[in-house]
């Protein structure tokens, strides 16, 4: 996709540059050496919520949602409007959990509910999901859109994102990535409406765009014999994904542990499942919004992309493109953070005891690794010849059941076993990576597997199985490590009731939006 930038588009990409770096640095001199993996347990509710959004709003969300947009239409909004029902899940069943016993990373959460074994599985397991679904799809996907716009080889851009994401991550943090973030999601969110307003007016109004696509664009549930997103696929499939994307994957739920207390934690993933709500509109419409005024010369990989060269002025063009590469950076800085934590906190320390100062220092040379590996693996999947969404989603989709199946058990039901646990996490991790290697690379040939949604809720109803069976066969022996979720409420008392009252707030609205696309 051919893109002629003016000088002020120049201009507004420079003084985004500018503005990052500076945030990105700023005050980092006043940061403790904690500030780099956890940012001093200090974060409140709404930094939270816009480093879970920015986190989230990676590259291939605005490509790919924009491409499903294009060709399926608003079915592609239950990968966000159902998304509350899960971050529901992590405020007010796991989080507690996870703030009572202070632990820093997933791994450390596995080691005290099931023991040592399922602590290293998930060591290993964090490294490559964050090296692979969080960096190096990233890279690849945005380093490919980058070369578009300027005209580069891909690998240039890719090595220069992972430069610029590099540097403030290491020197400064997660209090870096979170002011970014911030930053980063103002800029995505006021460039999609933008584009989203003057899509509508091109139109000429929702009236004329309703009039202009096929009916079933509008229906977020499609039949069971739809190929692509069938409601059979989404609602059992989606979970899946949900459960490991939101409450059990280092990248997000490092920020809700970095909460001041556990209020601002809840608060925090609130925030960011209301910001859900307008997501679908700036992010898929979009798509849809192209798919009527350019469908002849338009493809949904490059839907985004076309409306934006067609409908945006210059100088808005140059915010446009800084809010792409504001969702890649950020998306890849939360990435490098993740990875330099697990790695710094479970991997280093299990060999030799560190201080603050070693840990600062270890963490910003792992930082700078990850970035290589992760290039690498971009190469990889450069080779794959998949869509954006389809790789982004599918990668995770595959990942996810055994964590899925063992983090749910784990809080859920206090008698599930250590050999359980380890059984599931072993052998279906195993047999995740293979079946992920597989999908990624077409073999055996391309449209051998079933649709990724289907094909992980598969996996994971073998691996529930698997799971009750075993500990139904063990000696009978609940784990006391944690208290039960009765335990947990009583304990939260009056403030989590308040709480509870907000998410029941939020439900009512997302059961209306429900029924007006039903």
């Amino acid at each position: 996709m051919d893109i002629t930038l003016a000088l002020v588009d120049y201009l507004v990409l420079l003084l985004y540059l500018i503005a990052l770096f500076f945030v990105g640095f700023y005050l980092n001199k006043k940061s403790s050496d904690n500030d780099i993996f956890l940012g001093g347990r200090s974060l409140r509710w709404w930094q939270i919520g816009f480093s879970m959004f920015s986190a989230n709003a990676g590259p291939m969300m605005l490509i790919g949602f924009a491409g499903i947009g294009f060709s399926q239409g608003v079915v592609g909004s239950n990968f966000e409007w159902l998304a509350w029902i899960f971050l529901l899940m992590l405020a007010m069943f796991f989080l507690p959990h996870y703030m009572s016993t202070k632990i820093s990373t997933m791994p450390q959460f596995l080691q005290l509910r099931f023991g040592k074994r399922s602590y290293n599985f998930l060591v290993v397991y964090s490294l490559i999901s964050i090296l692979v679904v969080w960096l190096g799809s990233a890279l690849y996907a945005g380093g490919l859109l980058i070369s578009q716009i300027f005209n580069w080889p891909l690998m240039r851009a890719v090595v220069i994102i992972a430069i610029i994401a590099t540097s403030f991550t290491a020197i400064g943090g997660l209090k870096a990535v979170v002011r970014t973030g911030i930053f980063q999601s103002i800029i995505i969110i006021v460039s999609s409406v933008v584009l989203t307003f003057l899509g509508i007016s091109k139109i000429g109004g929702v009236g004329k765009l309703l009039h202009a696509t096929p009916e079933n664009y509008w229906k977020l549930f499609r039949p069971a014999s739809d190929p692509e997103y069938s409601w059979v696929a989404v609602i059992l499939g989606y979970p899946v994904v949900a459960i490991y994307y939101w409450c059990a994957d280092q990248t997000i739920v490092q920020k809700v542990l970095a909460a001041k207390n556990i209020r601002e934690g809840q608060l925090g993933a609130m925030f960011i499942a209301a910001l859900k709500i307008i997501m679908p509109l700036i992010f898929i419409f979009p798509g849809i919004m192209c798919f009527v005024l350019f469908k002849d010369t338009a493809q949904p990989d490059n839907a985004y992309i076309t409306l934006v060269k067609q409908l945006m002025p210059h100088g808005l063009l140059g915010l446009c493109i800084a809010a792409l590469i504001a969702a890649l950076i950020d998306t890849v800085s939360s990435g490098l953070n993740s990875f330099s934590t697990v790695f710094t906190l479970d991997v280093v320390a299990q060999f030799r005891e560190l201080n603050d100062v070693q840990k600062r220092t270890i963490g910003k040379w792992v930082t700078v690794v990850a970035a290589f590996l992760a290039v690498l693996v971009a190469v990889l999947f450069s080779h794959s010849g998949k869509g954006f969404f389809e790789l982004s989603q599918g990668l995770v989709s595959i990942l996810a059941p055994p964590l899925s199946v063992v983090f749910l058990a784990g809080i859920m039901w206090k008698r599930v076993n250590s050999l359980a646990a380890e059984v599931v996490l072993y052998g279906g991790g195993l047999l995740c990576l293979v079946i992920g290697a597989c999908h990624v690379m077409n073999y055996p040939y391309k449209g051998y597997w079933p649709h990724f949604l289907l094909l992980s809720f598969y996996i994971f109803a073998v691996l529930s199985i698997v799971i009750v069976v075993i500990t139904l066969l063990s000696e009978k022996k609940e784990n006391t490590a944690l208290p039960s979720l009765v335990e947990t409420n009583k304990k939260a008392g009056h403030q989590s009731r308040n709480v509870w009252a907000r998410w029941a707030l939020l439900g009512v609205v997302m059961g209306g939006i429900y029924f007006i696309f039903r």
